[in-house]
């Protein structure tokens, strides 16, 4: 089946199933490889992406559920100032180790700043939960975002 969509303001067409995995059909098909897969159960978050505006875990969303959609990866997500201010927020707080994960934490944290510029710490621990990281201290990824969130809102 003929599948059109946006990834990172691009227009794309992909022949796929229409239950085929949209990580899949990312990585693969698209060769965007900053979308990871951890677990391939929706649990830890290394594959997010924001579809339509809102964080989807690409490993258990369809790509039929793509079409006529607009994607943000982390590789379109990297040519904007917000990720500058994140990537930044998440160096000087010491929230990166491996990396691995770390991809999926910018786009969960972008998300969540999208929908509250001025979360509290309780509100990133909840923004956060989808995602899963067994290098670092949680708590310098909460001082990340609420160093971006300050940042990003002139404080």
């Amino acid at each position: 089946m003929r599948i059109s969509f946006t990834v990172n303001g691009n227009p794309v067409v992909v022949e796929a199933e229409p239950l085929a995995r949209l990580l899949d059909v990312l990585r693969i098909d698209l060769g965007l490889h900053g979308v990871k897969e951890g677990c391939g159960e929706g649990e830890c978050g290394a594959c997010a992406v924001l579809l339509n505006g809102r964080i989807v875990n690409s490993c258990v969303t369809p790509v039929a559920a793509a079409a006529d959609g607009e994607i943000l990866t982390i590789e379109g997500f990297c040519e904007t100032d917000r990720y500058a201010v994140i990537e930044q927020a998440f160096s000087d707080s010491g929230g990166v180790q491996c990396g691995f994960c770390t991809p999926g934490f910018v786009m969960a944290t972008e998300a969540l700043l999208r929908e509250n510029s001025k979360p509290s710490e309780d509100e990133i621990r909840r923004g956060l939960s989808g995602n899963l990281c067994r290098c670092t201290g949680y708590n310098m990824i909460v001082q990340a975002v609420q160093a971006a969130s300050e940042t990003l809102n002139g404080q």
